[in-house]
């Protein structure tokens, strides 16, 4: 039988060019399929913060953080809360990706010249025992040159493969099928788009130009998950969450469909935890979208006051980035979609990061220059604007105004200015004593006990109300659509399941259409804060496992 290539791989994105990526290095053909135009290359990792989890780096350990693959392992194991009989390939590569991260992960990127910013960031803080979710220590460093820095080596490496003759970039193929020839997987059939030279990120056209049929020996599939989709989001929806929202902003594009996933599925590949996701609660309105409906994720330090839609605090443990599940599944009990932070000026100017490259461009673009004087500001200049141009931003010089604005951003005047004085006025009272039952504040002087946090990361314990920190600020929090953390079953070799527990014979996934490894590496939680580093690792394991099956 004639083949076009000895794989195909379907999907650009930062999986399918790590599998491309060391399917040139093993010197096999490859065809790299994407529906969208080819200045989308990189996918999702490229509009990315750049954070990577890794366990007792040179990093951590130059800000005097002790850490260890025993303990990672036991904040992965207790994060995920693997529970299903479907869980055993989860498992085994959430073991496997815990001994990369504290192994050969960082050098083999080191390797390609990826670097990383000092300060290790704290992800998802958790708040409960030591066998329960969250991060016993800081693990998340963030790439210099942010998710462009992550995506640029494995490009270079894939361009070069374009050059040596060995891969062909086609771009604008939308795969509609995959059927088998004797028993195996080998042909992707499909639809050619027309040409779009709209800007990364934006809706490109569907309009059909052609249709295509391409053979190879090995299939890798790439293509993502459900996030722009947000009727199978909804669909999808576990009760474990309660009622799915009917708003949400986006952060991902539309064709982020999960039309792929479908099509193996089809063809007999075993999907599994659909029903687990990650979706972020910190979510705003860009007031400078992308795509339709652009939310940017606030990545908070610890001392907002977070408020549901009638002003009550939310419950112990759930302070800005403790546990984004758990507080998604309290919000979505409240009755009501959307909630607030409450802080002033001090606090937004140290402990407000935005997620994604566009809103870094001092890391992204590489400038110590402007991250000194990023440190230096007042407020960010990315956070000044949605403050200035956002529209869940509310910025008043008293309390009463404040509580006006709020109210005027939604449908119902439900906060109660007397009611969030005297909230705010507790708290405040404790700031002032060395001794509190306050959790939060004790978890604010806890974070400062790490140096990376009172740094650049956590305010100096303060009174909200104190006219020196203002102006005041409110933020009003959508949730964001981001992760499937379920996908397409498979083994440690990357090899496609079918329900029966046999290998979908020439077939392969990585990256989010995998669940990030095994179909479903974070269990029902993310311990990272990040999705690099699983698209990273499953996309080298598929490539190099079907490197090693073709001939």
């Amino acid at each position: 039988m004639a083949y076009d290539a000895d794989v195909i791989v379907i999907g650009a994105g930062l999986a399918g060019l790590a599998a491309t990526a060391e399917l040139v290095d093993a010197g096999r053909t490859v065809i790299l399929l994407d529906q969208e135009p080819e200045q989308s290359i990189g996918g999702q990792a490229h509009w990315s913060f750049g954070g990577l989890f890794f366990v007792n780096s040179p990093e951590q350990r130059r800000m005097r953080i002790k850490d260890s693959h025993a303990l990672a392992l036991q904040d992965w194991m207790g994060t995920a809360g693997f529970d299903r009989a479907e869980d055993h390939w989860p498992r085994r590569w959430a073991e496997a990706y815990v001994d990369f991260a504290a192994g050969e992960k960082r050098s083999w990127l080191h390797q390609q010249g990826v670097r990383f910013f000092p300060v290790v960031g704290w992800a998802e803080r958790g708040g409960y025992d030591a066998n329960g979710h969250g991060n016993s220590v800081p693990r998340f460093h963030i790439t210099w040159g942010t998710g462009p820095g992550v995506v640029a080596p494995f490009e270079r490496r894939v361009r070069a493969g374009v050059a040596r003759g060995l891969v062909q970039l086609k771009f604008r193929h939308r795969v509609t099928g995959l059927s088998r020839s004797a028993g195996t997987v080998d042909t992707v059939t499909g639809e050619i788009l027309e040409p779009s030279g709209i800007a990364r990120g934006q809706a490109s056209s569907r309009t059909v130009a052609g249709a295509f049929e391409l053979k190879a020996q090995a299939v890798i599939v790439t293509s993502g998950g459900i996030g722009g989709n947000h009727d199978l989001v909804r669909a999808n929806w576990p009760e474990r969450l309660g009622t799915p929202p009917e708003k949400m902003v986006a952060g991902v594009p539309a064709h982020v469909d999960g039309k792929m996933l479908a099509i193996a599925e089809e063809t007999g590949a075993h999907l599994i935890n659909g029903d687990r996701m990650w979706h972020y609660t910190e979510g705003i309105q860009n007031w400078n979208p992308i795509w339709e409906n652009h939310g940017i994720r606030i990545l908070p330090g610890p001392s907002s006051l977070w408020l549901d839609a009638r002003g009550n605090r939310l419950p112990v443990p759930l302070f800005p980035g403790f546990d984004t599940l758990g507080t998604l599944e309290h919000i979505m009990k409240t009755g009501y979609e959307y909630t607030w932070f409450v802080l002033d000026q001090k606090i937004i100017g140290k402990e407000f990061a935005l997620s994604g490259s566009e809103q870094n461009p001092d890391l992204t673009g590489k400038s110590i220059r402007d991250v000194i004087g990023r440190a230096r500001a007042d407020v960010p200049g990315p956070v000044k604007a949605f403050m200035d141009n956002g529209a869940d931003f509310v910025v008043e010089k008293d309390l009463g105004a404040l509580v006006r604005g709020m109210n005027a951003l939604t449908k119902e005047p439900l906060i109660d200015e007397a009611a969030l004085r005297r909230e705010i006025v507790a708290r405040d009272r404790e700031i002032a004593n060395p001794f509190t039952k306050d959790l939060q504040v004790t978890s604010i002087r806890g974070a400062r006990n790490y140096l990376g946090d009172k740094l650049i990361r956590t305010a100096t314990p303060h009174r909200i109300l104190d006219p020196k920190a203002g102006p005041l600020i409110a933020v009003r929090l959508h949730i964001l659509t981001r992760k499937s953390l379920g996908g397409l079953e498979t083994d440690l070799s990357s090899r496609v399941l079918t329900e029966g527990g046999d290998p979908l014979s020439g077939v392969y996934a990585a990256g989010e259409a995998a669940g990030f490894g095994g179909g479903g590496v974070h269990g029902y939680r993310s311990l990272e804060g990040t999705f690099l580093g699983g698209c990273l690792f499953s996309g080298r394991t598929a490539g190099r496992a079907a490197a090693k099956a073709v001939s």
